[in-house]
């Protein structure tokens, strides 16, 4: 940017002004996310939500029930499912609790024939060494605390921020969902009378949707496989360690090594033999590599239109933001800020840097079969 004169074109002047504000727009924003990162988790999981059963709400209504109870009924059966996984889930873990004891002891007498021998070598060290004085200093240790442990829990705080967290979800996509009309015109009169509201509102629906179906579908074929290889090495608590695993592998970067911590300390604290735990670490770094590099893109980042740097920073920039949670949301909010910028010819540079292709017009519509979508009430808008 060139320094500000008096001679300095006044059309260039307000260009920069305007360069100017939205560099304090974009940190004011920024700001607010991360001080505020509970309030804004749990708006964007609850938009999520509300677009992903919207399809199954307007089916309800074209079977002429109220879209308000139709609303009521998915969100009830979703929150009983989760309900059902947890004190499933629960129920596994306390199990486990119970007997971590014995898996303690087995590991104490693992390690045992090391500690000895690490005890035998500082005993020929100290005779080795016979001028060495036999007064110690005190020495004292500061432990610092593990960043691990805030990372994966920065956006939520505490646990009871994440239960309430949990709990609002459910009852916002609900009141998202029965009244979606106003939020369709909020969202008209936002983008302007220069883009199509029906165009962005399909687009975003096609990309959440995809992004939820894709990763689910990914997710279940790792965790079967998981589940089976698990089951064949006998180890105990294969059916939720595998699942556990296998989801947890959907996750960028850091996903690998989750999955294989999982499992690897089950077989660890149950006294898999060294072969089980080669076998675990190939299986789950290959599903990783073939996940992330094929099935992954092939059924959401071809839809998406995000480049690999755009979704590699876009990781990094979401999972400072958010931590773990970030991570995961890290794509699909990618996408919403590239479909913004498509929508705005001010942006246009950054609609290019983060799509696979430069745009030098309008973003061509996704739809451009012909759909029969409504211009001015919300549209019902299915995959």
């Amino acid at each position: 940017m060139k320094p500000f004169s008096l001679h300095t074109p006044r059309p260039q002047i307000f260009e920069r002004i305007a360069s100017l504000l939205w560099v304090i727009v974009i940190a004011t924003v920024i700001a607010f996310c991360f001080l505020a990162s509970s309030f804004c988790i749990t708006l964007v999981l609850a938009t999520f939500l509300s677009i992903l059963i919207d399809p199954l709400v307007s089916i309800l209504e074209r079977w002429r029930l109220p879209r308000s109870i139709s609303a009521v009924l998915l969100i009830t059966a979703i929150m009983l499912a989760f309900g059902l996984a947890a004190y499933g889930s629960y129920n596994r873990i306390s199990s486990f609790v119970e007997e971590f004891p014995s898996y303690i002891d087995r590991i104490r007498g693992m390690v045992e024939p090391f500690n000895q021998k690490i005890a035998k070598v500082e005993e020929s060290a100290v005779r080795l060494s016979p001028e060495r004085t036999s007064k110690k200093i005190a020495e004292v240790k500061v432990r610092q605390p593990s960043t691990w442990p805030s990372y994966l829990v920065r956006g939520f705080g505490s646990i009871s921020s994440t239960i309430l967290i949990l709990g609002f979800v459910p009852f916002l996509a609900f009141f998202m969902l029965i009244q979606k009309e106003k939020w369709y015109q909020i969202v008209a009169q936002l983008l302007g009378p220069t883009n199509d509201p029906v165009e962005f509102s399909y687009r975003l629906a096609h990309m959440v949707r995809r992004f939820a179906i894709g990763n689910l579908v990914v997710g279940m074929l790792m965790a079967i496989v998981m589940v089976c290889l698990l089951f064949t090495l006998k180890i105990q608590g294969a059916a939720i360690l595998g699942v556990v695993s296998g989801f947890l592998n959907l996750i960028p970067f850091l996903g690998v090594i989750l999955a294989l911590l999982v499992p690897m300390a089950a077989a660890l604290f149950q006294s898999t033999s060294v072969v089980s735990f080669f076998i675990i670490a190939i299986v789950v770094i290959s599903l990783h590599i073939l996940s992330s590099n094929f099935l992954i893109p092939r059924l959401i980042g071809s839809r998406m239109n995000i480049g690999p740097v755009a979704a590699t920073a876009g990781i990094l920039f979401w999972g400072w933001l958010w931590g773990i949670m970030g991570v995961f949301l890290a794509i699909p909010l990618t996408g919403v800020v590239k479909l913004i910028a498509d929508c705005h010819p001010s942006l246009k540079n950054l609609s290019n840097i983060l799509g696979e292709s430069s745009r030098t017009q309008h973003q061509p519509s996704m739809h451009n079969k012909h759909v029969d979508l409504p211009t001015v009430a919300a549209p019902n808008i299915s995959d």
